[in-house]
């Protein structure tokens, strides 16, 4: 073969490798369609859009014109974009270009079906050709991409834009929400140097209860009605947990058992619980305006609610100095606030509390931040995810005092991981008491509360974890 024959070869073989490459986007094991239909419809897609965009004008904006009413010019003018491009296409393909086109106007482009899939808990876009999701519990590679990355920014510029923030080279990260509360992360270059990162949180349509953690394995039904008790008595809960734990959810769930008739104010960078109770103010930080002014912090509004006449104040997340300002609220009048923090166990908790108490800029003797905190909280619960996938409530821990120089910590559950786990890799264990009865349980005859003998079970505790 002389050298015109085997570059021709060469040709030929890089040809195929090309009309290849959109199948590598996908994950899943399906026989891809041929690639020049595939390519044609997505020349198709791409004409249409741009004939949508510039027969829709300054409609796509106007305030006036509410979702319905929008949603039903745009797929009115789609129709007939469609019509005047004049190319035969199945039923099937019009309906698909019509669908991700709509979502691409109105939704969020190809993140909408995967935002819309009830089975899916979470969405990492990692650059516009790599999207995965968390489902089950366990993170998978999807099929669905961008076209590219300015089709992936301008997704983003509207999830940004509907919640009055922003997102450019000189602020090139966001927190946002979605309407439904879901939770926004996103992260644009130069910082992200492998594109444009979207990370979406999701959170139930109707919010998990009590009796869902229960069902889920998350809580046993004895520390669901110890926590209960805990709330109702208004003890000071701090819940603990990594990334992605579920501290949300828990705090969600305590703040179901805050009884109606308390007035609640709920302090988040984005709101994001979902309380029941009608009596409820949420307020919300905000950042600083394009100028570096204008910032409104956690730590201002934990200060600004304390002149609100709260009866409980819930903290989305304790993660600077506010902790010290929480902790003094704990410490004067309001009894039975709730609040999450970021640590690996309890123990971790009190130091994490520690380290944020210093965040403060306050001169403070460590014995004196040590007090306080054994003085503000009554009770860290843990919250795990364990390789499974599943979230599960690993201690309930008393805080008791101080003893020298050491917060004094008690479990009064701890979860059971003798019991090894399945065939499929799940965990058998639940969490079990350890027989050890909290000091604060006084309180509970106090003020009448009356628990169940099966909460501290001892003898069920020691036949458990093997103690007698």
């Amino acid at each position: 073969m002389n050298l015109a024959d085997r570059l021709e070869a060469a040709r030929g073989r890089q040809a195929v490798e090309d009309l290849a490459l959109p199948t590598a986007r996908t994950s899943r094991p399906v026989a891809p369609p041929p690639a020049p239909p595939t390519d044609a419809l997505a020349r198709l897609k791409d004409r249409v859009g741009k004939a949508l965009f510039e027969r829709m004008g300054s409609r796509m904006n106007d305030p006036s014109l509410g979702e319905d009413a929008l949603r039903s010019i745009v797929l009115g003018e789609l129709d007939a974009v469609v019509e005047e491009e004049n190319v035969p296409l199945s039923t099937e393909e019009r309906q698909r270009l019509t669908a991700d086109l709509a979502d691409d106007v109105l939704g969020f482009g190809p993140l909408q079906r995967l935002l819309d899939d009830d089975s899916v808990s979470e969405v990492m876009v990692n650059g516009p050709d790599h999207i995965y999701v968390e489902q089950n519990g366990k993170l998978v590679r999807t099929g669905a991409f961008f076209t590219s990355e300015e089709h992936l920014r301008r997704v983003i510029d509207r999830i940004v834009s509907r919640v009055g923030r922003r997102i450019d080279e000189s602020s090139p990260l966001v927190d946002a929400r979605l309407a439904d509360g879901s939770r926004v992360n996103a992260i644009i270059p130069p910082l992200a140097f492998s594109g444009s990162t979207l990370t979406i949180r999701k959170f139930s349509k109707d919010p998990f209860t009590v009796t869902d953690l229960i069902g889920f394995g998350t809580l046993s039904p004895e520390m669901a009605e110890l926590l209960h008790a805990c709330v109702d008595a208004r003890l000071n809960i701090i819940v603990s947990g990594g990334t992605g734990t579920g501290k949300t959810t828990l705090l969600n769930v305590l703040s179901s058992f805050i009884p109606e008739g308390e007035r609640i104010v709920t302090i988040e960078d984005a709101v994001e619980l979902q309380l029941q109770q009608d009596h409820v103010v949420r307020l919300e930080s905000r950042p600083p305006n394009i100028e570096g002014k204008g910032a409104i912090t956690i730590r201002d509004l934990v200060r600004n609610s304390l002149r609100m006449r709260p009866d409980r104040i819930v903290v989305g997340e304790c993660r600077g100095g506010e902790s010290l300002d929480m902790l003094q609220a704990m410490n004067t009048g309001h009894d039975g606030s709730l609040s999450t923090v970021h640590a690996n166990s309890p123990r971790d908790a009190i130091a994490r509390l520690e380290t944020l108490v210093l965040m403060a800029g306050m001169d403070l003797p460590l014995r004196a931040i040590r007090e306080q905190i054994a003085s503000a909280v009554d009770v860290v619960v843990q919250l795990t995810r364990l390789r499974d996938g599943t979230r599960r409530v690993t201690h309930v821990t008393e805080v008791q005092g101080m003893e020298g120089e050491t917060v004094t910590l008690q479990d009064a559950f701890l979860f059971d991981y003798s019991a090894g786990v399945d065939a499929s890799g799940k965990f058998l264990g639940r969490p079990v008491p350890t027989g050890v009865r909290p000091r604060f349980t006084e309180r509970f005859e106090e003020l009448g509360i009356t628990l169940s003998p099966r909460v501290f079970g001892a003898s069920e505790a020691a036949a458990a974890r093997g103690w007698q």
